[in-house]
């Protein structure tokens, strides 16, 4: 397994999963809290076949990251160590780095997912040039109101739950979390504690400067921040950051995770028609 070593010694591990023929792009793709990039097979394996080239780390604290930062502590999983929520974004923008370094002149996507987005909007705010487009799937206006506050899997609460209905219709996909040794069900707030929580609040930067173009995908049902708050995201991207190419795609009855859930294959088919239309094949 390839890694890199951030500012705090650190060994943060990823996979490259090189494009299918001629490569048109790459794609750096941002895994969500509590989990990691081995959940995203099947969209990796789509956008390999489209010719883009990805590459996708296992975070701070998670997946085989945090196995390995934890000493093979699994309780401890999803804890982000020395630095905390800075150092896992500063993690982040490293990679971003190396990436360019590996493939210049190639356009680089940021696909994020869940804190995976918040983290990509953060990177944008930083260095907004260093990406061609970017796309966030299951995001929110990182804001107080626009955050759900409540616990994620309160309307599916009841004698039954498994307390991860809110990632999909799909109960396979739950349990399949439950079952991951590299994953954790503990929430957000504990694993961060508040300081590093309050951090995640903010909002898109004014007037990025660039012609950045803009996904966001989310499900109708997703309880972190819903069709509302993305909405709201992607006026703020209008408004507030000065960008004209935002697309908002909702998807009805849809879950948090948009990559898992029965509408999958058409999200999958809307991403790489997005990226189609706004990055060349090099055939």
């Amino acid at each position: 397994m390839p890694e890199f070593i951030d500012a705090h010694g650190i060994a943060i591990v990823y996979d490259v999963h090189p494009a299918a023929g001629t490569p048109r792009g790459v794609v750096q793709l941002l895994h969500g809290v509590g989990e990691h990039a081995g959940r995203y097979a099947a969209v990796i394996e789509a956008l390999v076949a489209d010719g883009f080239t990805v590459y996708a780390d296992d975070h701070r604290g998670h997946g085989r990251t945090g196995i390995r930062q934890h000493g093979e502590d699994r309780a401890k999983l999803g804890k982000l160590g020395p630095g905390g929520l800075r150092a896992a974004v500063a993690a982040c923008r490293q990679f971003t780095g190396i990436i360019r370094a590996a493939h210049p002149g190639l356009p680089l996507v940021l696909l994020g997912h869940s804190w995976g987005s918040f983290l990509a909007q953060m990177l944008v705010d930083d260095d907004p040039a260093a990406y061609d487009a970017v796309v966030l799937s299951g995001s929110a206006l990182r804001w107080p109101g626009d955050l759900n506050a409540a616990p994620l899997n309160a309307r599916w609460a009841g004698p039954d739950a498994t307390g991860v209905e809110w990632l999909s219709n799909d109960p396979a996909v739950g349990q399949a979390f439950l079952d991951d040794p590299l994953t954790t069900t503990v929430p957000l707030l504990k694993l961060f504690g508040p300081l590093d929580a309050a951090r995640l609040f903010g909002k898109p930067r004014r007037d990025l400067g660039v012609r950045l173009p803009v996904l966001l995908m989310v499900g109708g049902d997703d309880p972190v921040g819903g069709p509302r708050s993305v909405h709201r995201l992607a006026d703020a991207y209008r408004t507030r950051s000065g960008l004209t190419d935002v697309t908002t795609l909702v998807y009805p009855g849809a879950r948090h995770e948009i990559f898992n859930d029965h509408c999958a294959p058409e999200v999958r088919a809307d991403l790489l028609a997005w990226l189609d239309a706004r990055i060349g094949r090099r055939d």
